[in-house]
């Protein structure tokens, strides 16, 4: 049986979810899988509730009274398709962990491979996260790898800026 949280979670992310793909068209991710990420990288009995800034959707994520991190969905520009993911941080702004969503490409999809996606785990908006020097590159997958860390990259330093401007 699932707890209330659960449901909770999931209602929130399905709002967001219908907000997001109406302002990004590519952007197609079943919000049940958006709650799964965020459960296997918070925990379960999570509350979530929504920072709109920039026309941007960040979710604050918390459990009781707590607040764990933040996370963000978005959409890169792969080789010829979108690649979705979601970046999750604690509240010190350093990664938790990102997940692949939705990999749309045909190849490249190493990416979100566990093996991969740990490297970014403890980084922060203060380090450069350079492919070939901090990210590993894979072999067939560097327009992927490139893409997903430069997300990774946005999202950490707009998180930092949002957060001295107290939007965050």
């Amino acid at each position: 049986m699932r707890d209330v949280h659960s449901f909770a979670v999931l209602g929130l992310v399905l709002a967001t979810a219908q907000w997001t793909a109406a302002s990004l068209p590519a952007q197609s991710v079943p919000p049940r899988k958006v709650a799964a990420a965020l459960e296997r990288v918070f925990g379960r009995g999570l509350r979530v509730d929504t920072v709109a800034t920039e026309s941007v959707i960040v979710m604050r994520i918390a459990r009781s009274d707590s607040l764990l991190g933040f996370a963000r969905v978005l959409d890169v520009r792969g080789k010829d398709q979108p690649i979705t993911l979601l970046v999750a941080t604690d509240t010190a702004l350093t990664l938790r962990d990102i997940d692949i969503l939705v990999y749309r490409e045909p190849y490249g999809g190493e990416v979100a491979y566990d093996s991969w996606r740990r490297q970014f785990r403890g980084r922060g908006p203060e380090d450069s996260l350079t492919v070939g020097r901090d990210i590993r590159g894979i072999s067939g997958a560097t327009i992927s790898v490139n893409a997903v860390t430069l997300g990774v990259r946005r999202i950490l330093e707009d998180f930092r800026r949002w957060r001295e401007d107290g939007r965050l």
